[in-house]
Order: structure tokens, then C-alpha cells, then sequence
């Protein structure tokens, strides 16, 4: 299992730089950002910084939408810091949450999603695409290599992810809905005759090391609004059960409205809603050992990366005891001499 950190861009950016350098130094693989452009400062310009920086980690955004970025200038981005660094990116996307929500806009849908991804992965890769209605190549571009990776957790965007996709990102640590998930996302991917183990299956949630409970989950209850936000949509599209599992939607019948000013921060004052049981799931938090105990049943079922957002009070602290107990626990154990 991999490994990786997820990061706000708030400024300072040499502070989300320094935290991306810990995570390598800790034995991190990847450092995402969010990509929120009017929220948080601009993540492609600090992604230069923290790949100038490290060595060997990969960086992406967690995650980026085809509606806010013209496809072909994303797809710049990622082949110019691949030429810049080697290829170290990879290429987090969904429809759209807070940087269309905040400038009054909305998801894109699934076809141009699917298109999107096309587009930005051919280019990316140095390779030619069909794109309204001309062929596009960047000249310059050779050798570079990137990953699609879909962030879903609709029906349709699951498939589609499962069809596509590289790998699947899910915002959430809840083992029955994360088995449920990536087993929708391996039959659609056998469904058109793709090898389902070629995916990579990121679970993505907020990772705390500590003893307080009511302390880590007061920290980390504004990742059950976040979630909820995209739970709300696939409420209003397929009603509140069938669709997805139960857990996943019964929790924001008590939601009302959502204040993006405080979106992904741990004071967000709009997500009383979510219950103590729900941050529970949803997160990994507690001791050492009770996130390795955690982390082996997501392996079990699938999970090849956890990401661990970093939005509370204990970053460094976090990150030191996984870099020293969680990580190498979950490790592949070699003996210099059997």
C-alpha cells in the first residue's frame, strides 16, 4: 500500500511546501493538493515548488475539474512539470465541487467529464488528440507520462471511472462503502474488457494519531459536510436509498445548506449535522495501532493508496508516527538473511 498526504494551499505556500518535504522525508509517496482556485492559492505554482524540493514524491491535485481550466492548458501543466522534474505527477479529477460551487457554477457532466480526461490524458502523454475538431500535439512535449485518476461516488460516475479511469480516488474511509465502491468500480472495468487490477484504488480521509476522541473528531467533522456535499447530489438524482448504500446517505437528512467560505477547515460551522459515528467511519483516527488495524482491512479489499488529509492541529505529529510505526507496519518485511 502507498501512501499519501493531502494539503490545503493556504499561504504561506513555503508552509505547504515545508509539509510536502516532511511527508518524503517520512516515506510518503504522494503529496495532493487541493484545487480550489478562489478558496485556497493556486496548487500548480506551488506543485513546481514542492517537486523542485523533494526527489522522489509524486504530486497532483485532490482534485481538479474540467469546468474551472481549459483541458488543454491543464494538460500543459502536467507535461511541462513532467519535463521540468521527471515524471513525477498524476492527475487527480472530478466533476467539480467547491471551485464551481463558490463561482456560482455547477458540476460538469458525465460526458464531458469522460471527454476531459481523454483529452488531458493523450496530450499529457506527449501523444496526439482529436479535439474540437483539429488534431492537437504539444511539439514539445516527449516522453512525459500521466495518470487519470476519477474522483466518484454516483452510480454513473463510478462506471465511468471503472471505463477510464486509472486509477479511482473515494473521499471516505468507510470500509462497508469502500468495498461496495470499488467492487461497482472492477465489474464496470471487466465490463469492457479492462483488467480491473490495472486500477489504482485510493481511499482519501482525514488521518489523526491521538487519544482524545472528542477532540480528533471535533478536528475532523467538517470531512463529513465536505462528503456531504456530493452525497446531497446523488440524493437529489436517485432519492435516498438504492442507488448507494444506506450508510452513505441516511446521515445529511440533517443537513441545511453549506457555507463554502469554511469548506474543508476543521472550524466549519455548518456540519453539526454528522454524527460522532459518521467521523468514526469516515476517518482514521485514534492510536498507531488502531489505524494500522484500520489500514490492513483496506488493503484487504482493494485499497493500493491511502491519502491522509492533514487539516487540523496535529499535522507534523501525524505524520512523524506513521513515518515510524504505520507505514513500515504495512510494509512488504524483508530479512537480510533467511
Amino acid at each position: 500500500m502507498d501512501f499519501g498526504v493531502v494539503l490545503q494551499t493556504n499561504p504561506p505556500a513555503a508552509r505547504t511546501v515545508q509539509l510536502a518535504k516532511l511527508a518524503e522525508a517520512h516515506g510518503f509517496t504522494h503529496v495532493w493538493t487541493f484545487d480550489s482556485h478562489l478558496l485556497w492559492e493556486e496548487p500548480y505554482v506551488i506543485h513546481s515548488a514542492i517537486l523542485a524540493e523533494t526527489k522522489r514524491v509524486t504530486v497532483g491535485p485532490f482534485v481538479t475539474n474540467p469546468a474551472t481550466r481549459d483541458w488543454t492548458v491543464t494538460a500543459s501543466v502536467f507535461a511541462t512539470l513532467n519535463e521540468m522534474y521527471g515524471n513525477r505527477t498524476v492527475c487527480g479529477i472530478g466533476r467539480g465541487d467547491s471551485a464551481v460551487r463558490v463561482t456560482n457554477g455547477k458540476p460538469v457532466s458525465m460526458s464531458e467529464l469522460r471527454e476531459s480526461i481523454h483529452v488531458i490524458r493523450e496530450l499529457a502523454n506527449s501523444r496526439p488528440v482529436e479535439y474540437n475538431g483539429a488534431t492537437l500535439q504539444f511539439p514539445w512535449s516527449h516522453g512525459s507520462e500521466l495518470e487519470v485518476w476519477v474522483a466518484a461516488y454516483g452510480p454513473l460516475a463510478l462506471k465511468l471511472t471503472g471505463e477510464v479511469g486509472d486509477g479511482f480516488i473515494l473521499q471516505l474511509a468507510d470500509l462497508d462503502i469502500a468495498a461496495w465502491m470499488i467492487k461497482t468500480v472492477r465489474q464496470a472495468a471487466e465490463n469492457v474488457g479492462r483488467d480491473p487490477d490495472s486500477i489504482a484504488f485510493c481511499v482519501a480521509a482525514p488521518m489523526y494519531i491521538g487519544d482524545d476522541w472528542q477532540h480528533m473528531r471535533d478536528q475532523c467533522r467538517w470531512f463529513g459536510g465536505m462528503v456531504g456535499n456530493h452525497v446531497a447530489d446523488i440524493v437529489a438524482k436517485y432519492g435516498h436509498h438504492g442507488a448507494v448504500p444506506d450508510a452513505l446517505t441516511d446521515y445529511i437528512a440533517g443537513r441545511h445548506g453549506y457555507d463554502y467560505n469554511t469548506h474543508g477547515k476543521s472550524d466549519n460551522d455548518h456540519v453539526d449535522f454528522v454524527p460522532d459515528e459518521i467521523v468514526d467511519r469516515f476517518c482514521i483516527l485514534g492510536t498507531a495501532d488502531e489505524h494500522i488495524a484500520k489500514l490492513q482491512k483496506l488493503r484487504e479489499i482493494g485499497v493500493t493508496q491511502f491519502a491522509g488529509y492533514l487539516q487540523h492541529d496535529n499535522k507534523e505529529e501525524t505524520m512523524r508516527v506513521y513515518g515510524e510505526t504505520v507505514i513500515p507496519a504495512l510494509s512488504e518485511h524483508v530479512t537480510a538473511k533467511t
